[in-house]
């Protein structure tokens, strides 16, 4: 099948050839080098209809939102996602999605989220204390805080989303769920395709992940069965809203560990740039502790962007730097218009979050953490997408939002975070979301309280 020549620029095939070790590598840096090279709309040499990489904030808006219903998820991604989530909400391509948001969202909604305010700041506050023990960080200690922000992630979905701490299966879940994000984004790093009864080892291994994650939710969703009803319901959280509406097990368990994957790896990788971020920025560090110290009472987990205007613009910054989400990918159920080119049915489409964040035209000084671009009536808006945009936009946004700024209200008022002596960044690697490679270490030091 020959490709569709649309009159789009973009690699030659011989191009593509000579990168692929480097964009299995680095996939970020060769996105940011096709758009340099070749623009806003970019094609790719695929067989049958185009694969366009789309750099423009209006083409996104129009792919994501404007005409969202044309473009679904039957992508290589979202397919190589599904094989270890099922379709869940992140992942469907279905129409069933529809029904099992409406049926999630109770669980987001915010009078909700401030009810588990308690239990996430439990999370953080138990992570924080077991990771950082006074004895190692009293004159200064080199931590990890990724594995730090990684606990604190997988413990407050567990308490906040399933009413439960899950340090019982804890161990087990974090193996499963970060095997499940390197080998996903092995599998959806090809724009084609291949073909299911093609036994290759990463499918092997992906089954394998599969079925661990099967035996861990069996686990969950059986002692939630076994704890039994509370009047007519399970419970108003996540797990007894699905438990509820009549969803077979099978169903349950593919949102079930949705959330607990899209939940904690994604804003445990937020939460890691973030403090890398501030540890770099000491005057905005600064800023963020005497802001938190002006405020009366535990830190809400909703409605702190009026309370905490630049703690929250930190972290909204954060996210324009390091959004998790650093591809989302849709196929045109139609023919359409995408940044004035007509494509024809089945066109792929992927938009990366990482490159509209860094346009010089919308963001001045792009690669710079300026927090206050996002304070204030006038703050910039436009092309920013950390948790997608339109009808498929991420459900538990306001629940990460609100986790990432209460999780330095417990930790900055009694902490320091710097930067090493011998400091560089960490390369960011493109997995389920941006993680650092190799780690976050950072010094973290207890701050003396006066008497």
């Amino acid at each position: 099948m020959q490709p569709t020549d649309i009159g789009v620029p973009g690699p030659s095939s011989l191009d593509m050839a000579r990168a692929f070790r480097s964009v299995r590598a680095d996939p970020l840096s060769f996105l940011v080098e096709v758009a340099e090279r070749h623009g806003d709309l970019v094609s790719f040499p695929v067989p049958g209809p185009p694969a366009l990489l789309v750099n423009d904030p209006d083409a996104a808006r129009h792919v994501l939102q404007t005409s969202a219903r044309h473009w679904g998820k039957q992508t290589v991604q979202y397919a190589a996602l599904a094989r270890v989530t099922g379709p869940g909400l992140l992942a469907s391509a279905e129409p069933t999605w529809i029904e099992h948001r409406r049926l999630a969202a109770p669980a987001f909604h915010h009078q909700r989220l401030e009810a588990v305010g308690d239990q996430v700041r439990a999370a953080a506050d138990g992570a924080i204390a077991a990771g950082l023990s006074r004895s190692s960080v009293q004159d200064g200690a080199v931590v990890d805080v990724a594995a730090l922000t990684h606990r604190i992630g997988l413990d407050a979905v567990g308490r906040a989303l399933f009413s439960a701490d899950l340090t019982g299966h804890a161990q087990e879940l974090l193996d499963a769920t970060s095997e499940a994000a390197e080998l996903v984004v092995r599998a959806g790093r090809a724009i084609l395709p291949i073909p299911d009864r093609v036994p290759t080892p990463l499918k092997v291994r992906l089954r394998a992940t599969r079925r661990r994650l099967d035996v861990i939710s069996a686990q969950i969703i059986a002692e939630r069965r076994v704890r039994g009803h509370s009047g007519d319901s399970y419970g108003d959280d996540l797990l007894g809203l699905l438990l509820d509406s009549g969803l077979r097990d099978d169903e349950i368990r593919d949102e079930l560990v949705t959330m607990v994957i899209a939940g904690h790896e994604t804003v445990a990788a937020a939460l890691a740039w973030t403090l890398m971020l501030l540890a770099e920025d000491q005057p905005a560090q600064d800023r963020v502790r005497t802001e938190l110290a002006s405020h009366p009472g535990p830190v809400p987990l909703v409605g702190h962007r009026d309370r905490l205007p630049w703690t929250r613009a930190v972290v909204d910054e954060a996210l324009r730097l390091y959004p998790p989400a650093w591809a989302l990918s849709r196929r045109s159920q139609q023919p359409d218009v995408v940044a004035g080119c007509e494509v024809p049915a089945g066109t792929l489409v992927i938009i990366s979050p990482w490159l509209l964040h860094r346009r010089t035209d919308t963001w001045p000084d792009p690669l710079a953490f300026r927090p206050e671009r996002f304070l204030g009536e006038g703050a910039v808006r436009s092309g920013y997408l950390p948790f997608g945009q339109g009808p498929r936009l991420c459900i538990g946004r306001e629940f990460a939002l609100g986790e990432m700024v209460l999780v330095l209200s417990r930790l900055l008022p009694s902490y320091r975070i710097d930067v090493t002596p011998d400091w560089s960044r960490p390369q960011a690697a493109a997995q389920v979301a941006v993680h650092p490679r190799g780690g976050m270490p950072l010094v973290v030091t207890r701050l003396r309280v006066p008497a």
